[in-house]
Order: C-alpha cells, then sequence, then structure tokens
C-alpha cells in the first residue's frame, strides 16, 4: 500500500477586518476590573482611518453616562494628514453605541462609589470599530502588593506541577 503524503496545514490566514488596535494595558495594573462590555463608536471617516494606521491612544481615556448615553471622553486619535480640511478635533467626546438595556444594567453596576468605567481595547470586528470597556475599581497600594503575593504563589505551584508530570 503506498504511504500517503501529509498534507501541510496552511497559517490561518490573519483578517484585516479583524485585529485589535490598541490595548489599555495599565488598566488591569491600576483598577480591578468587576465587568466587561463591548460597544460601538461613532466616528469620523478620518478617524476610521487614523486607527487603522495605529494612531490612537486610549491611556488616558475614560467613559461617562450623560443623559442616557454614553460618551468616551479624553481619548486621543490622531488627525489623518490625507483629510485636509475635513479632519478631526483630536480628544473631542465620542458617542459609544449600546442598546438602551445594556446600558442601564452596565451604568448601575459603575454607579456604585469607587467605580469607573475605563476603555481597554479598541479593535475592528468584521470592520467596525468595536471598544471593550469596563467598569473597575481602583487599586491601593497594599492591594497590588496582595495581588503580587497570589500571583507567585500561583506560579510556584504551576511550576512544582510541570516538574512533577
Amino acid at each position: 500500500m503506498a504511504s500517503k503524503k501529509a498534507k501541510k496545514k496552511k497559517a490561518p490566514v490573519e483578517d484585516p477586518n479583524s485585529r485589535t488596535v490598541c490595548r489599555n494595558r495599565r488598566a488591569r495594573h491600576d483598577y480591578e476590573i468587576v465587568d466587561e462590555i463591548e460597544c460601538g463608536i461613532v466616528l469620523m471617516g478620518s478617524e476610521v482611518k487614523s486607527i487603522r494606521n495605529n494612531k490612537i491612544t486610549i491611556d488616558e481615556a475614560y467613559a461617562r453616562v450623560q443623559n442616557d448615553e454614553f460618551w468616551l471622553l479624553n481619548c486621543d486619535i490622531a488627525e489623518y494628514p490625507q483629510a485636509t480640511y475635513l479632519n478631526h478635533e483630536r480628544r473631542r467626546e465620542r458617542k459609544l453605541l449600546l442598546k438602551k438595556r445594556e446600558l442601564h444594567k452596565f451604568a448601575e453596576s459603575a454607579g456604585h462609589d469607587g467605580m469607573t468605567l475605563i476603555p481597554l481595547s479598541v479593535y475592528f470586528q468584521r470592520g467596525i470599530v468595536k471598544v471593550k470597556i469596563a467598569a473597575a475599581k481602583g487599586r491601593k497600594l497594599h492591594d497590588h502588593r496582595q495581588r503580587d503575593k497570589k500571583d507567585q504563589s500561583r506560579r510556584v505551584i504551576q511550576d512544582a506541577m510541570k516538574k512533577r508530570y
């Protein structure tokens, strides 16, 4: 019987319309994430072009609920050079798109004392810009230390389990 050639698996082709553009890495360090929600964002054409070029920062951004609407504030999207006079303001308020019941449910959880709404990431999903927003509680110094001890002990246990098997 002749041996069959093994078929080579092709590497998965990354969809250019679905990719993460920007991630707020400090958020998970500085805040304890309680709840997350994905929402759309209202943008101008030049803003979408800048986001496709990775010219966005969400490090200082936050979200607010005003008049039953969800807004992203202090998000910096660089101007698109080819847009000429049709360009946008860099740090304007941008409306986030959610269904009413999702907005009320999420705003209720974020309305507690010490809670804040922060963006975790901006990404394209099927060509549409999405923002992942988290309801988070700020960490104090002792919270950082406690989390670091827990992570360290978890790593030691995992290393011991790997060496055992």
